[in-house]
């Protein structure tokens, strides 16, 4: 990648508003993944010559966490949830799953990395900087230890259909219950109807109505 570490972590920083250990592991696990995938920079619109950068638009990532790494990952890649090309499965881990949209395998299947955190990188941190404190041991050790001390990867596929691509424009309906618009094919045909999620599923509603 042609930004370096030192760099990204700037713009992490200003982005996110402070510089901790979750963002220099965000950094880092972006910029892994886009060496393997071979992609120098997707955040750039043009390239050197004027042309569009083909990068630009390649990557659909997956985040599995909503801390600090999520943040970074995002400026890292250009990945944003605005764009459709960051999605949040909120299963509590330092992982992210990065799609290659270049790679077709068949049908919907992209060939993507799934980059994790090792449980073990606390532990080293602490043993190469004992004198410090914990994020301050945290930090300065993620910038410093080898990808394969600080994350195990993985490559998997990714089944991904048109309406989750960025950019798509799928029909947009009107819940037949409480009238409210619902954009990317986001509803359930129940008894005929077409029902937004909240009006299908209620007891997943993460709002009440005030009296």
């Amino acid at each position: 990648m042609s930004a370096n570490l030192n760099e990204l972590l700037r713009d992490a920083e200003v982005a996110h508003g402070h510089l901790c250990a979750g963002q220099v592991l965000g950094v880092r696990m972006a910029m892994l993944a886009l060496r393997r995938l071979g992609i120098d920079d997707p955040r750039k619109r043009t390239l050197v010559d004027g042309s569009l950068n083909p990068d630009r638009k390649r990557l659909v990532t997956f985040v599995e966490i909503d801390r600090c790494a999520t943040d970074a990952i995002g400026v890292v890649t250009g990945c944003r949830v605005g764009k459709r090309a960051l999605k949040l499965r909120d299963w509590g881990k330092m992982a992210a799953t990065f799609v290659d949209l270049a790679a077709k395998i068949e049908g919907e299947e992209y060939k993507a990395l799934r980059v994790v955190a090792r449980e073990s990188s606390k532990a080293r941190a602490k043993e190469l900087y004992p004198e410090l404190e914990k994020n301050a041991q945290q930090m300065k050790a993620y910038r410093e230890m080898p990808d394969e001390e600080l994350f195990a990867e993985q490559w998997v596929s990714v089944a991904l259909p048109a309406s989750e691509f960025p950019g798509y424009k799928g029909e947009r309906v009107a819940c037949a219950r409480c009238g409210e618009g619902v954009n990317f094919d986001r509803f359930v045909e129940r008894g005929g109807e077409r029902l937004c999620l909240a009006c299908a599923e209620g007891a997943a509603v993460y709002y009440k109505p005030l009296a």
